[in-house]
């Protein structure tokens, strides 16, 4: 008995199920271009040559170099990212701004200034990186000060926003301005001076 065909191939099934170590590959390769020749000259040729893709496959999963560069960055910083509980507010904090403090050494620090600089000319990837990349800081920042209006070390108005907006200001005046080290003593300053006052006023 001749078997029956094959039914058509949907061109939404086509290359599915998407590998995810190839969309991996993909997204690594962007953090690598966006450090070595910077956002602006960052190509899908380029892309899919250090990926070994084609452009086919990218663009099946992203419409543009905004969107691949947006979820690299995000997804680096999902996995990089915990939720403390160290048992007080301010040790929560401190691994918080630890956590940043290793994620923006060495590469990365030049992977975020590459990224950040290029958001002054490209307002697609302004706008993921706003909408994609906040998302894993404020999840943390509301775990850590829900915690702390539980244990009563902050009132139930404190503000988890103004934990992200302030450090963000801070770390990154001295990642791309002053150069001055994101360290131990800089931490301790930005909890104990700015962050936990701001939260318990």
């Amino acid at each position: 008995m001749t078997p029956s065909p094959a039914p058509p191939t949907s061109p939404h099934t086509v290359g599915r199920p998407r590998s995810e170590a190839r969309e991996q590959a993909i997204l690594d390769a962007a953090l690598e271009l966006v450090v070595e020749v910077g956002y602006d000259r960052l190509s899908m040729d380029a892309l899919a040559d250090r990926a070994r893709a084609s452009k086919a496959t990218i663009y099946r999963r992203w419409s543009g170099k905004a969107e691949v560069v947006a979820e690299a960055v995000r997804c680096r910083q999902c996995h990089q990212f915990s939720f403390p509980d160290t048992g007080s507010l301010r040790g929560d904090l401190l691994v918080m701004l630890g956590e940043i403090g290793a994620s923006l050494a060495a590469e990365d620090g030049a992977l975020v200034a590459g990224v950040l600089w290029a958001t002054r000319s490209d307002p697609v990837l302004a706008n993921l990186m706003r909408a994609q990349t906040a998302e894993g800081k404020q999840a943390v920042a509301r775990r850590i000060v829900d915690q702390a209006v539980a244990r009563g070390e902050v009132p139930p108005t404190a503000d988890p926003p103004s934990i992200t907006e302030v450090l963000s200001s801070m770390v990154f005046m001295r990642l791309l301005i002053t150069g001055e080290p994101l360290d131990k003593a800089f931490f301790e300053h930005v909890v104990d001076d700015i962050l936990i006052p701001v939260l318990k006023s």
